[in-house]
């Protein structure tokens, strides 16, 4: 009988592509909510942050600023639309539909306090470019802690940075016994 050495990489490899091909099978079915089929479309994006801005762009070929909805509703941003597609009449032949088409939405949760004046949105040759204002940062609250019978007062800001007058300690007399 021979000795098989068992490596458990290459058999996690095994695993995992086999369920890569499941799923990539799954979802190149065609998306039968739609009319005439065609594959579900979901646009890309990219979000950027920047000092000053979060800046959103999606990918939207063939579609016009009429076709897209951007709304900002509780910090929820979403952007929705439909493609429609092109209708073929072709009578011979083999052809492939690969283009996907359909209504889509996508949603992203901004940071709170961000201001609905903030959002600005520009479309321009099949790229939606959003643009939102980061919302200001609070600043840390300064509370002045007075301890009575001293003449010095300490002021602790967020930071933890303490200031009491140049830092002067009272030191009590000891009491006699």
């Amino acid at each position: 009988m021979a000795l098989i050495r068992w490596e458990p990489v290459t058999e996690l490899n095994s695993i995992q592509n086999e369920m890569n091909r499941l799923f990539n099978t799954f979802l190149d079915q065609p998306f039968s909510g739609g009319r005439g089929g065609g594959r579900r479309w979901i646009p890309a994006m990219d979000l950027i942050e920047t000092t000053d801005h979060y800046v959103l762009r999606a990918d939207l070929p063939g579609l016009s600023d009429e076709d897209v909805n951007v709304q900002l509703q509780d910090n929820v941003l979403t952007i929705s639309g439909e493609r429609r597609a092109e209708s073929e009449q072709q009578e011979e032949g083999y052809y492939r539909l690969e283009r996907a088409f359909g209504a889509f939405s996508r949603s992203l949760t901004l940071p709170e306090g961000v201001e609905p004046d903030g959002v600005k949105a520009h479309f321009d040759r099949g790229v939606l470019k959003i643009t939102v204002s980061k919302p200001e940062q609070k600043k840390p609250r300064q509370v002045r802690i007075s301890v009575s019978g001293r003449e010095d007062a300490t002021t602790i800001d967020a930071t933890g940075a303490v200031d009491s007058q140049a830092d002067r300690r009272h030191t009590e007399p000891a009491l006699a016994t």
